[in-house]
């Protein structure tokens, strides 16, 4: 899986600028790419098998997401963050993918009723502090949540991305991930209180 791509990474690689990495990427730098690969392909490939259900062609399609990065490189715009231009083409090209699988079923990348995350107690308990959640209760209550909401809330808190970021993804403006996150916490609070969840 690409491992014949790497050379060894220098540790101050991974602390330098998305600007950086992106720059030294478009100029062929394998280093850059590793990096990229490395911080990107996990968070990635959970946000592709939300959208897929399907491991198979979750991972069929990160590889040759990757791929296509690499060798269209020099054609790239230029970036500054690199997390928002990832997920939003991975999703773009997962999804051309799914349509071309599924004929019968055309999915609209532009239609927001497109991603229904589902949340499993898995997720969940890693992103908990204590036990004291009801490992059973708590997925029912995300997933009862509003589409965009639960968008919203598994990029935050699950994939790690700041709002800006998240609103670049969904291709709606800052205020309304915002809204979208304030929203969903306040049902999530008054159902039950997992305040530390979201810390």
């Amino acid at each position: 899986m690409f491992s014949y791509f790497f050379l060894p990474c220098e540790q101050n690689m991974e602390k330098l600028s998305d600007h950086f990495i992106w720059k030294s990427l478009k100029e062929g730098d394998l280093k850059a790419f590793s990096v990229l690969f490395e911080a990107y392909y996990p968070k990635l490939y959970n946000y592709g098998l939300k959208i897929s259900k399907n491991t198979s062609v979750t991972e069929d399609s990160l590889q040759d997401f990757f791929l296509y990065i690499y060798e269209h490189r020099e054609n790239l715009s230029d970036l500054d963050e690199i997390a928002p231009y990832l997920f939003l083409s991975y999703k773009r090209f997962l999804i051309r993918i799914i349509n071309r699988n599924n004929k019968n079923r055309t999915l609209d990348v532009s239609n927001e009723t497109l991603i229904d995350f589902e949340f499993t107690a898995e997720e969940i308990m890693e992103k908990q502090e204590t036990e004291r959640f009801n490992k059973t209760n708590l997925p029912k209550i995300l997933n009862g949540l509003p589409k965009r909401q639960k968008e919203a809330i598994y990029l935050k808190y699950y994939s790690g991305l700041k709002a800006k970021e998240i609103a670049k993804i969904m291709n709606i403006n800052y205020q309304s991930v915002i809204n979208l996150l304030f929203k969903a916490i306040k049902s999530l609070k008054e159902d039950i209180s997992i305040m530390k969840l979201f810390n």
